[in-house]
């Protein structure tokens, strides 16, 4: 890889694990229109660290408080879903958690595999599209939805739904902020809470997919060099950077906006991946 590659894609990686757009989509795409090789696994556990660098750091207070309170509730024999909060988003998290872990490890390779090609992902593209319309339909739609709830008062199907959602969107194309966000949107949760859950439940998927990569580095499946290094190094960089901004973008975005921008966008370049692909054959 070169540096100006590495740049590049640890760019479009940082915006698009967060943005409600596919990451896994435009790492294909992008790399397809511009002719590039598929990047070294190492690359791409690299790039997956820092957008998890980048979630941890912006939520650092939320996973900070989450995690003393549940180990103390643990420790002393207090845990309480119930009624404490931030035992309840811990309880909904592992719940929530459950789907993509199965699913993932038992056929992320299958899907990788059968649905990376470009057609494919273009076509998943406007699934992408159609989960943002139809939870934004659902949301405005229903008189009875709770738009004050809050991550801490999700409740247990709430959690499976939208963990079925990140689970789903294992395949290449379907964007995993735009699933849960969808799905949360459809259980009756706000947008800016919507948002947030999704990526709070984003930061131990990504952490797993990293270490499953990592696990293939460390069985020989990938080998480090040392001209690699400059080429992790900016893929990293760019990766944490660029995410750290998506996340406070959508945050914003979603408190003012709804998501059919999003939608529109996975629309077009959807049709105009699927345009050059039969265009070229």
């Amino acid at each position: 890889m070169k540096l100006l590659e590495a740049l590049l894609l640890g760019v479009v990686q940082g915006a698009t694990e967060f943005l409600p757009v596919s990451s896994s989509g435009h790492l294909v795409l992008v790399s397809w229109w511009l002719g590039l090789d598929a990047p070294p696994l190492i690359f791409s556990v690299v790039v997956h660290l820092g957008t998890t660098l980048a979630v941890i750091a912006y939520f650092w207070q939320d996973w900070w408080r989450i995690i003393q309170s549940t180990l103390q509730g643990v420790l002393h024999r207090s845990f309480d879903w119930n009624h404490n909060p931030e035992h309840r988003i811990m309880t909904m998290l592992v719940i929530g958690s459950i789907p993509v872990a199965v699913v993932g490890f038992a056929l992320q390779d299958y899907f990788e595999n059968t649905f990376s090609n470009p057609a494919m992902v273009s076509i998943s593209l406007f699934i992408t599209a159609g989960l943002l319309i139809y939870g934004e339909y659902a949301s405005s739609a229903s008189p009875d939805t709770t738009h004050e709830l809050i991550p801490q008062q999700i409740r247990f199907i709430d959690s499976i739904w939208i963990g079925l959602a990140q689970a789903f969107a294992i395949m290449p194309g379907i964007s995993r902020s735009g699933s849960t966000i969808a799905a949360g949107l459809f259980r009756g949760l706000s947008r800016p809470a919507a948002a947030r859950y999704s990526f709070l439940l984003a930061t131990p998927a990504i952490i797993g997919a990293g270490l499953l990569e990592t696990l293939h580095i460390i069985s020989g499946e990938a080998q480090f060099t040392r001209d690699l290094a400059g080429v992790l190094f900016i893929g990293f960089v760019s990766a944490a950077l660029v995410g750290f901004a998506s996340i406070a973008l959508l945050l914003q975005v979603v408190k003012r906006h709804r998501l059919y921008g999003f939608a529109a966008y996975c629309v077009v370049f959807g049709m105009m991946s699927l345009g050059a692909v039969i265009l070229r054959g």
